[in-house]
């Protein structure tokens, strides 16, 4: 969580202290708009505090765009958009393919991610309750 509040603080003390560039992105960050990125933010912790970063992330969101990589529904959930990236060898040569995923197959990923490779029907149900509950 500090290093969330100490990202955001420094970003808009630093875009209030340079001059804008006259563009689109000025207006955003007139407005304290600000484009973050977070690259496995789940790293050592899991349940209550996965919950915690991502009631802070939805905040964020609120007023900047938010990229978040995470292996976590906790966290996962909270996303207005969730994309999955898949890693795969053919011909020696590695391949990473992204696909944003909505409605049933959003529901069947977060299921996955809470059970691993087999899915049950209590894994999609609480899938289905965390969307609700975190969207």
């Amino acid at each position: 969580m500090l290093a969330l509040k100490a990202c955001v603080e420094s970003g808009a003390e630093a875009s209030n202290a340079r001059k804008r560039p006259p563009s689109t992105a000025r207006k955003n960050r007139e407005k304290g708009q600000k484009t973050l990125v977070f690259d496995e933010i789940d790293t050592g912790i899991g349940g209550r505090a996965a919950e915690a970063v991502g009631k802070k992330l939805k905040s964020l969101a609120r007023g900047n765009q938010v990229l978040c990589v995470t292996h976590l529904p906790q966290i996962a959930t909270f996303g207005d958009h969730h994309y999955v990236i898949e890693k795969k060898e053919s011909a020696g040569r590695a391949r990473t393919t992204i696909r944003e995923v909505t409605g049933e197959d959003r529901t069947e990923e977060v299921a996955r991610m809470l059970s691993g490779a087999k899915l049950t029907e209590t894994s999609r149900k609480h899938a289905e309750q965390l969307i609700r509950t975190n969207g």
